[in-house]
């Protein structure tokens, strides 16, 4: 019984934020500011994209309006998953 009243003692809104501060690394640069770097899995996905790329096998407008698309479809994916999350916990 007392398990589920610790649980219940986190939000949803706060064990996703949980998450995502220990899958996300940053570093503080001088010019630019805090830098977030992304998950291992996009940085392959990424640098396998720069790699087709560099070999000229697609071209690099290409290159880059796949990468923003990837980049604008996780942030959206992730955004929507912590609204259901939310939805779900106040049911």
């Amino acid at each position: 019984m007392a398990e589920k009243m610790t649980r219940r003692a986190t939000s949803q809104s706060e064990a996703v934020q949980q998450i995502r501060d220990g899958e996300t690394f940053a570093m503080n640069l001088p010019v630019f500011g805090k830098l977030e770097i992304p998950r291992p899995e996009q940085l392959a996905y990424y640098g396998g994209l720069a790699a087709l790329a560099a070999f000229e096998l697609i071209d690099w407008p290409v290159a880059l309006v796949i990468a923003a698309g990837h980049l604008l479809a996780s942030n959206h994916h992730s955004k929507v998953l912590e609204e259901l999350g939310e939805a779900i916990g106040e049911v």
